[in-house]
């Protein structure tokens, strides 16, 4: 035995709100965009990197041939060449032309600063920013959805239970005029037609409360799983004893829908980022300018007759970009780019017509149910007279079993219509709040 688990309307939307996988992943979606967003801002910063190389070389290099120097010099001077200052002055010559790169080490450190890039990291900058409201569009736009899922089988879990209630009284009923028929046939004021009839409604009624047990628990689970429940946890809620609702007109601002519905906040967005991709199909077509810094260290010395120690320099600059083949496929890009912005344009158009349809739909069927469950309301006070009245006459004998059933028939179905009629009320005013965008944890 584990004890019930109460639960009102608020809560069932937080704990879907807490545990909805989806929502989680389009709350992750948002802090991606934020960090490309950042990303793209550095790009309006000096560009700093350094680099580093070692190489080993298996020669040295030497500038010139000693041996047919001495050759040269030999046959040139004769016996002279032998002098020890022939000799040394020769070995000097030597140690000057060879170089020793045998192991070379570069190093380099480098500074660019963007001035003009056609105008791409400003729009870049625009797309992300964009990007990241586009996500938080998106995830307002999954709440509502999760909140309308939660909202619908909150109220369907509550239509099954009272339809539970509805069928467990019928049975009841039937049962306690099976046995009055069968008394009554025993005392001989009755036939066994009219039992056989009571019972094959005991069958249908016993029938349709099995049908409505298994629906009510196949909906309860459906209610969990979406909370982030588990499937067996014994769920109760809060509004499962239905009241008689107030009725009243209802008129909406198609203003307040259109400045709310995430549908049209997104495609307005999307159609902004693409005007930006037009943009930088348009910088891609532009002079790029940017300033540049340099410092570069090398051993062997490279500006002291390659020592073997380290030395180095900087240097400053601009570099200048200017596209010139790519016009062409620039001019195309671009206009690639404004067919999808005006693609989006015309989405948005037809976005907001449908959603000024889906919202003058909305009011009508609110007012159409709040007129239904008046006359539901009426149906059910004539059914339930008349059942009293049947039941008077069934006791009194002056009123066959058949028409007992009948009204005992009408009852369950005006009480059924009844239900039906109060939980469409709910339902409708929760399609009208998702049709005009307020469908939120707080609503």
């Amino acid at each position: 035995m584990h004890a019930q688990r109460m639960l009102t309307l608020e809560e069932c939307r937080n704990l879907a709100i807490q545990n909805n996988k989806e929502l989680q992943i389009s709350g992750e979606k948002i802090k991606m965009a934020d960090n490309e967003k950042k990303a793209a801002f550095t790009k309006y910063f000096p560009q700093l990197s350094a680099n580093g190389a070692y190489m080993w070389n298996q020669k040295d290099i030497n500038l010139l041939d000693m041996g047919a120097l001495s050759s040269s010099l030999s046959s040139s001077l004769g016996g002279l060449a032998q002098l020890p200052m022939i000799q040394h002055l020769m070995s000097g010559v030597n140690d000057m032309q060879h170089l020793d790169v045998q192991n070379i080490w570069v190093g380099n450190v480098s500074l660019v600063q963007p001035v003009f890039m056609g105008g791409k990291i400003v729009n870049y900058n625009a797309i992300t920013k964009f990007a990241k409201q586009l996500a938080e569009s998106m995830n307002n736009l999954q709440l509502q959805d999760l909140i309308y899922k939660t909202d619908e089988t909150y109220w369907q879990v509550i239509s099954l239970v009272n339809k539970k209630k509805l069928a467990d009284a019928y049975v009841d009923l039937l049962r306690k005029m099976d046995s009055d028929v069968t008394a009554m046939i025993y005392e001989g004021v009755a036939t066994e037609a009219d039992g056989l009839s009571v019972k094959v409604k005991l069958n249908e009624a016993e029938m349709a409360q099995t049908k409505v047990e298994n629906g009510l628990a196949l909906t309860r689970m459906l209610l969990a799983q979406i909370c982030g429940l588990s499937l067996e946890e014994d769920l109760s809620l809060a509004d499962e004893k239905l009241d008689n609702f107030p009725v009243e007109t209802t008129q909406a601002d198609l203003n307040e829908a259109f400045m709310n519905r995430n549908e049209l906040r997104s495609l307005d967005l999307a159609t902004k980022i693409y005007k930006r991709k037009e943009r930088i199909a348009l910088a891609e077509m532009l002079p790029n300018v940017a300033l540049a810094a340099n410092y570069f260290v090398t051993n062997p010395n490279v500006f002291n007759g390659f020592k073997n120690d380290f030395a180095g320099m900087f240097n400053v600059g601009v570099m200048v970009k200017v596209p010139l083949s790519g016009w062409w496929e620039g001019t195309y890009r671009r206009n690639s780019a404004k067919a999808e912005t005006r693609i989006k344009t015309l989405e948005w158009q037809d976005a907001r017509e449908k959603i000024e349809l889906q919202v003058n739909q909305s009011v009508y069927k609110v007012n159409e149910a709040g007129k239904k469950l008046i006359a539901s309301s009426r149906n059910m006070e004539n059914a339930e007279e008349n059942l009293r009245r049947a039941n008077f006459g069934f006791e009194e004998g002056v009123i066959p079993a058949l028409n007992l059933m009948e009204a005992q028939t009408a009852w369950v179905s005006a009480r059924s219509s009844l239900i039906d009629a109060q939980i469409e009320v709910k339902l409708t005013e929760v399609y009208l709040s998702k049709a005009l965008g307020k469908l939120s944890a707080n609503e």
